[in-house]
C-alpha cells in the first residue's frame, strides 16, 4: 500500500524506497530478497551480498619459495662478477 512507502519525520515527508532511475520520481523500485525491480519499465538492480557472508576465511598454507630458473641464476652471477 502507498502509506507504507512514506513516513512523516519532523513534519517532513520521507520516502522509504528508491525511485527508478529510468522512470524518474514517483515510480518506486520493488525490493526483493536479491534485487530491486521497477514494475513499470522492468529495470533491475542486483543487490550485493554483505562482505562478511561473501568471503569466508580460508585456511592459508605457507607458500614454498620458488627457485629461480638456471638461466637467471647464471645471469645474476655474471652481473655480480662484473661489479667486482
Amino acid at each position: 500500500m502507498k502509506r507504507e512507502l512514506y513516513v512523516l519525520e519532523d513534519s517532513k515527508l520521507v520516502r522509504k524506497r528508491r525511485f527508478c532511475p529510468r522512470c524518474g520520481p514517483g515510480v518506486f523500485l520493488a525490493e526483493h530478497a536479491d534485487r530491486f525491480t521497477c514494475g513499470r519499465c522492468g529495470y533491475t538492480e542486483i543487490k550485493k551480498e554483505p562482505k562478511a557472508q561473501e568471503q569466508k576465511p580460508k585456511e592459508t598454507k605457507p607458500k614454498a619459495k620458488k627457485e629461480k630458473a638456471p638461466a637467471k641464476k647464471e645471469a645474476e652471477k655474471k652481473e655480480e662478477q662484473k661489479k667486482e
